[in-house]
């Protein structure tokens, strides 16, 4: 199977940015291959202990955040989101949790809000997306009638996250969803605080070069996408995804519900997991990354690809990828 992977993934390898890629079958990494450069520039591999931007593949981790402090008691999924962030508007009266998990808040993009000219240099934080959003008196629809995918309310579940737990976001992916699991090269990257070991950096193909494009004003939000893993770590990950170790079965059940229709009709969504048929998945798209991870609980088996250039998207590759296993 190694080697119709690898044909697969043709186009990451070579003087070219890179791609790992992992597939589980019944627990066990029966695929754990990496293309390509991780760095261009030092021309450093790709390796499985390669840590790429997950980008909107992190928001699975927030949720499984919130869903731990509801079974910690220190917050329920109905609660309104104004309990725990007053600041914001009267608009935002009927927005709950649950709304903010499965993109059905109405909340404005925050991204349509903040300086258009913002540079790398001038990063906007999960806070700072709440100071964007507490000037929006207004939503797009009224909360729980439509579906709006919103980095936004997740940038805000990262805060409640904070507020609810007293510890730093990063800290409490950290303490409570990193180092149980033994993902102990994993982290919520913050430029001056923490370091990412094994760094990938993300390329974009200007004029027919790869030319780095690593970071944006946006990268610096954490709650929306801004978790640094591997295809090594993303096992656990996948492992605590089918027993009690992070998330008791109701938990994880919930996470998995198919809540919400989407703007594309074979998608649903549940916390912080898009559902089609039988699999879960999410994608994550950022600056200089293209990732996704497909899993079919039923059958036990999951793939992921991780990768640091923009194009091409991922997700095809991964049911591709599938197909050679099901």
């Amino acid at each position: 199977m190694g080697e119709s992977v690898d044909a697969l993934m043709r186009d990451y390898q070579g003087d070219v940015p890179g791609a790992s890629v992992l597939v589980i079958e019944n627990g066990k990494s029966v695929v754990s291959r990496s293309y390509g450069y991780a760095d261009l520039e030092k021309r450093i591999a790709a390796s499985p202990r390669t840590n790429y931007r997950l980008a909107s593949v992190s928001k699975q981790f927030t949720a499984a955040s919130i869903l731990l402090l509801a079974q910690d008691g220190k917050l329920g999924l109905d609660d309104p989101v104004r309990k725990w962030l007053p600041s914001l508007p009267a608009s935002a009266d009927a927005i709950t949790l649950k709304h903010l998990l499965t993109h059905t808040s109405g909340l404005i993009d925050y991204e349509e809000v903040m300086a258009q000219d913002a540079t790398e240099n001038e990063q906007v934080h999960d806070a700072d997306v709440l100071r964007l959003l507490e000037t929006q008196g207004r939503t797009y629809f009224a909360p729980g009638s439509g579906y709006r995918y919103s980095n936004g309310g997740y940038a805000l579940l990262a805060l409640i996250v904070e507020k609810a737990s007293g510890k730093r976001y990063a800290a409490f992916l950290h303490d409570r969803v990193f180092e149980p699991l033994g993902m102990k090269r994993t982290v919520a990257y913050e430029k001056g605080v923490s370091e990412v070991a094994d760094r990938a950096y993300g390329y974009s193909l200007i004029d027919g070069r790869w030319q780095r494009a690593d970071q944006s004003s946006t990268s610096a939000v954490l709650g929306d996408g801004g978790i640094y893993s591997s295809i090594d770590d993303l096992t656990k990950w996948d492992a605590a995804q089918y027993d009690d170790r992070l998330l008791d079965a109701p938990s994880r059940k919930l996470a998995a519900t198919p809540w919400t229709k989407t703007d594309d009709p074979a998608v649903e969504y549940g916390y912080g997991w898009r559902v089609t048929g039988e699999t879960l998945w999410h994608s994550g798209e950022t600056i200089g990354f293209r990732n996704v991870i497909v899993r079919y609980p039923q059958r036990k088996l999951t793939v992921v690809v991780l990768t640091n250039r923009d194009d091409p998207e991922p997700y095809k590759k991964a049911l591709q990828i599938a197909r050679l296993f099901l």
